[in-house]
């Protein structure tokens, strides 16, 4: 967690002019009236909670401005990509590459060369799973176990992809009990979560987010190894990214969710990444909105020094008070 030296009113100013510029979220939100008073104002009541503010006029060096409190957090989802001369080339850029220490780096390559990349990448970088099964390891052809995982030194498990929601079929609950039972053994979970267009389109951005994270919270009984990842569904490998502003918006409400229906420790502490063609060229501007707390890249993590960019791009959350 860091400190930004800003005012109490500066703030409000700014999450105001986030407000007006609500865009295909929860229609509500755009008539402020009394039927939805209380909501913006519990808002700005918590805004406190979001901007951390200096509580001294001494000047201090350069810090990271993210709401979550750890590191921030980027993750290379490489899919159902790379041969294995195409993966060991990926590997030999990474390892060469210059990395920000200050930055937590999870990759995760596809089951068959998941054991290929642990035995030949840094150790500066962990490895995670694309998916696991629901429970124990048993008659369940064609699916992989968390146990599996961790034997092949598997930190974390990306689960909620829209992929296999909307792909495979996989509902809110199953993917709830998913992340219940790999936070049960040990592995972290990168918990995704986001809208379709048609939703963003209809106003209920918010509900269908909401909705996704209430099933995480059903299921769990700790917040301690999740990460939560915003992956708006009509940015994801279609080139259209969300604006910085847009991004922003879900990332504070998704905050302001955990902390009315989970707590505020795990509000305070809980890192939210953004996903959706996030690329060399967007990551900077991405970066500095104080919700954003790192990343879920796909394509552009298939190229080394491009990956190393965003990784890089925790630069920019630092600010000189």
């Amino acid at each position: 967690m860091a400190v930004v030296s800003t005012s109490l009113s500066g703030a409000a100013t700014a999450v105001t002019g986030q407000l007006t510029q609500f865009s295909g979220l929860r229609k509500s939100f755009l008539k402020l009236d009394n039927s939805n008073h209380n909501s913006t104002q519990s808002l700005f009541q918590n805004v406190d909670s979001h901007l951390r503010l200096a509580s001294s006029n001494k000047g201090c060096r350069g810090v990271v401005a993210m709401a979550g409190s750890g590191k921030f957090f980027v993750g290379g989802n490489w899919k159902c990509n790379g041969t294995k001369d195409s993966i060991s080339k990926l590997v030999t850029e990474l390892n060469s590459a210059s990395l920000e220490s200050d930055v937590d780096v999870v990759v995760a390559p596809p089951f068959v060369y998941i054991d290929q990349v642990k035995s030949s990448l840094s150790d500066r970088i962990e490895i995670a799973a694309q998916n696991c099964w629901v429970g124990k390891g048993g008659a369940f052809t064609g699916e992989i176990s968390v146990e599996q995982i961790q034997d092949l030194g598997c930190k974390w498990v990306v689960l909620g992809h829209s992929e296999r929601r909307h792909v495979i079929g996989e509902d809110d609950q199953f993917i709830g009990k998913k992340a219940a039972y790999a936070l049960s053994q040990g592995v972290g979970v990168i918990a995704c979560i986001g809208e379709l267009l048609e939703e963003r389109e209809a106003g209920k951005t918010f509900d269908v987010c909401f909705k996704q994270l209430k099933a995480y919270a059903d299921a769990v009984s700790s917040w301690d190894n999740i990460v939560v990842a915003y992956e708006p569904v009509w940015a994801i490998g279609t080139g259209k990214v969300a604006s910085p502003e847009q991004a922003q918006e879900v990332h504070l409400a998704v905050r302001e969710w955990l902390s009315k229906n989970v707590s505020a420790e795990v509000s305070s502490k809980t890192r939210i990444i953004y996903g959706g063609s996030v690329n060399g060229g967007n990551c900077a501007e991405l970066a500095k909105k104080e919700d954003i707390d790192g990343f879920l890249v796909g394509g552009a993590s298939l190229k080394g020094s491009e990956f190393a960019t965003i990784i890089n791009s925790v630069t920019s959350k630092k600010v000189a008070a």
